[in-house]
Order: C-alpha cells, then sequence, then structure tokens
C-alpha cells in the first residue's frame, strides 16, 4: 500500500537505471477523419479499423464488452476521448529502432485506413471540426473526465477531444540525474513549442497561432509549468507535489469514481469514504501520475510532453533532438540552461504558442536558442556514435530541424501558406 511519502519516493528510485540500459520510449496520436464528409470517426469506423489491424498481429484490449486497444509485444495502439489514436512505441535503444517502430506502424495504418476510407491528420490541434461536432466513445473514465475536467481549465474539453501530441519517455541513472534532466526538459519547454509547432489552422481558419495545442494545453485543467519545477526538484519534492495534486478519477473494480474532491493525501490517509477509506496500490499511484498534465512529468520514468504531433517525414526528429541533448550531451546543455531566469522563461511559455521563434528568453529570440540546442543536441548524438545498417548516425534525424531553423520556417508556417492559397481540406490530411 502507498500510505506514506516514503513508499512514492521508493516508486521513483526504483526507475533507476545503468546508462547502458537506458531505453527510448515514442508516443504519437493522429487524428482520423472520414474520407467522404470530412469528418471525424466515430467509434463505430474505430472498431472496424481496430479490427482490421488484427490482421497484422494486434491482440485486442477490452473494457466490460468494448475494444479499447490493441497491443503487439511492447506495444499499444490506445483510443483518445475525440478517437484520436495514439501509439505507444515499446522500449528502444536507439532513434534507429524507434524511426523503424514508426514507418512499420505507418505501413499497417495505410494498407488499413485507405481500406475503410480514413484520412490521416498529423497535426497538434483539429485543423477542421467545431468541439461539438467530435464523437466520443464508450471509455469510461472519459466520461468522467469530460464532466469533471472543465472546473480547472476553460479549454480541457478541447485539450481532450481536439489536440494531438507527441511523447517521448526517457530514463534516468540516480536521483541526482533526474534532477538534471528535469530542470533540463522544463527549461527547454518554450524552445519544444517554437521548434515543434504544428497547430496553426482551427475550424478551418487561421488561429493566429502557431501551436494552438500549446495554448490550450496552457488553459486545461492540471496542466502548465509550475515554478516548482525549476527548483532542484528531487524525488521527495516531487512526492510531496504528487501527494498535494488534485485527484482525477479512482479507479474501483470495474468503475471510475470522481476524485474532485480529494487530493492524493486524502487517499493515502484512508479518507475516501466511497470506496470504503481503503488505501492505494501502487496501481492507484501509478494512475494517479499519469493524469498529472503538466508540460513534463516524472513516473518510473522521465515524459517530455511539448511537441505538437507532426507528420511522419518529422516524426523522429523531436526524439532524437532530446536524446542528443539528455543521453549525449547532458552537462554541455545544462550549462546552458542552468542561466537562465525562472520568470523569463515562464514567459516565453506563455509567449511561444503565438510568437514561436520571434519568442524572447533572456535577450535571444527562440530561433537562436533552438540553433544553440540543435548543434549540442548533434553533438551528443555524434558522442552516442550509435549507427543504422547503412552506417548512419543518429544525426541524420535532425536533418529536418536543421532545414527548419534555417529557413526560419516551422511545419505551422508550411501550414498557413499551403492551406491559405486554396483553403483545400485535401491540404490538411497527410500525404
Amino acid at each position: 500500500m502507498i500510505d506514506n511519502k516514503e513508499k512514492i519516493i521508493e516508486y521513483f528510485k526504483s526507475g533507476v537505471k545503468q546508462t547502458k540500459d537506458f531505453k527510448i520510449g515514442i508516443e504519437h496520436e493522429k487524428f482520423l477523419f472520414n474520407k467522404k464528409n470530412n469528418k471525424r470517426v466515430d467509434y463505430f469506423k474505430i472498431k472496424e479499423m481496430f479490427n482490421a489491424l488484427l490482421e497484422f498481429g494486434w491482440n485486442p484490449v477490452f473494457e466490460k464488452d468494448n475494444i479499447i486497444a490493441l497491443n503487439k509485444g511492447g506495444k499499444n495502439i490506445t483510443l483518445e476521448p475525440g478517437n484520436q489514436i495514439e501509439l505507444s512505441g515499446d522500449k528502444l535503444n536507439h532513434i534507429h529502432e524507434a524511426c523503424s517502430e514508426s514507418q512499420d506502424y505507418l505501413f499497417e495504418l495505410k494498407q488499413v485506413t485507405k481500406k475503410l476510407d480514413i484520412e490521416i491528420v498529423s497535426a497538434g490541434f483539429d485543423p477542421i471540426s467545431k468541439l461539438e461536432e467530435i464523437p466520443n466513445n464508450p471509455k469510461q473514465r472519459y466520461k468522467l473526465m469530460t464532466q469533471d475536467m472543465p472546473f480547472g481549465g476553460e479549454l480541457s474539453l478541447d485539450m481532450m477531444f481536439r489536440t494531438c501530441g507527441t511523447q517521448l519517455n526517457i530514463d534516468y541513472s540516480s536521483e541526482e540525474d533526474f534532477v538534471k534532466k528535469f530542470k533540463v526538459i522544463n527549461s527547454i519547454v518554450p524552445i519544444s513549442i517554437a521548434l515543434f509547432a504544428n497547430s496553426s489552422i482551427v475550424e478551418k481558419k487561421n488561429s493566429n497561432y502557431l501551436s494552438y495545442r500549446s495554448k490550450v494545453w496552457q488553459n486545461t485543467s492540471r496542466g502548465g509549468l509550475p515554478k516548482l519545477f525549476f527548483e532542484n526538484l528531487n524525488f521527495e519534492k516531487y512526492a510531496e507535489f504528487t501527494m498535494n495534486f488534485p485527484i482525477l478519477f479512482i479507479q474501483d473494480k470495474d468503475e471510475y469514481i470522481s476524485g474532485r474532491k480529494y487530493i492524493f493525501r486524502d487517499f493515502m490517509e484512508g479518507k475516501i469514504e466511497e470506496i470504503g477509506n481503503r488505501l492505494p496500490a501502487e496501481s492507484d499511484l501509478t494512475t494517479h501520475l499519469s493524469t498529472i498534465f503538466t508540460e513534463n512529468r516524472l513516473k518510473k520514468y522521465i515524459e517530455l510532453r511539448s511537441m505538437d504531433t507532426c507528420g511522419w517525414d518529422c516524426l523522429c526528429a523531436g526524439p532524437a533532438f532530446n536524446i542528443g541533448m539528455l543521453y549525449g550531451n547532458l552537462d554541455e546543455v545544462y550549462d546552458v540552461i542552468s542561466k537562465w531566469e525562472t520568470d523569463k522563461i515562464i514567459n516565453a511559455y506563455l509567449e511561444a504558442p503565438q510568437k514561436g521563434f520571434n519568442t524572447q528568453l533572456m535577450g535571444k529570440d527562440l530561433l537562436y536558442w533552438s540553433s544553440t540546442l540543435l548543434d549540442l543536441s548533434k553533438k551528443g548524438l555524434e558522442n552516442r556514435d550509435i549507427l543504422s545498417k547503412r552506417g548512419s548516425n543518429e544525426t541524420i534525424f535532425l536533418n529536418h530541424l536543421q532545414k527548419v531553423i534555417d529557413n526560419k520556417t516551422t511545419n505551422a508556417d508550411h501550414m498557413i501558406s499551403r492551406f491559405s492559397e486554396n483553403e483545400n481540406l485535401d491540404e490538411l490530411y497527410d500525404k
């Protein structure tokens, strides 16, 4: 039972790995649309798609009588609130493996979506649909989240139903290594927003944001970038943060119960009468940690969550950019960000969704910092020197970002110019 702070600290400590055992996990979400009417797919269509994917060796996952996910080996395809789908990848050794995994998934997805007349959109925010037009699904927790999330953030339902992101999961070798990595990843959130901006079109119009997804997440219940995250945040401080964080829901047998009246400390002290005052198991802690929607978060690994979903040509770029810094060149990157002031980082974080590379941070714009960090990442990937079968190291996955920086043009800028020319919805779909 998780009945004291030390148990949570031990949970985090159990994630410590030797550097040689570090893994990379990538999660990325996609929107699905019916080709015939440009509307988001409903749950009936999802079931058709999931059943078609079974031919590729995927296994169904059910909640009661409803199929809600697929798994194969260490990979999962899960269902988001508005029927977005997410690939949660396996724990892999390097970016070559991770990119290969994504390409295999794309191949399978294309076979199925073509057969079912489904189009894929790789963007951070749904560029077409209004919120009320999006069908839901029978996944139990989403019904409760739809009811409770708006109380803590006015754009919470937009987050649930109209956003897609790319997430990277990384390991730590000690508490000290976690502290350093967490400081870095929170400090570079504004750069991640600007560099990976890919959600400019909203309801078929230019939103005047480059990353409208990031704007939404800044106004989402349980989200944001807490000042606490810029301190030397060790396991004990994160455990206290966790204990004092409101509960979203509690899973009790097959039912989901709202936790809106409680913080996790109440659960640990046996104060939740709706579940018979039982104490939380480790699975309850895991659920709680995964419903803290901050830009980055800690489980038994660190999750980086600030990138808009992008097309298949740039899918490996975000993970490569971060792995180069965090696994290949951490000390040098830490030396750069440790000179930045917290208030200036947070101000840049708030401005980056709209201003992108023009956002200022410590007297320089984010284009300058993106270029600086890209060079440090490249150096880190060269330090790792992990080669593909063709003899290339992981720096090849940074080519997309080098072009973005050289041309000062993000995916969001490309989308604005392409779509504005003729406002053809076909321009929004993956090619």
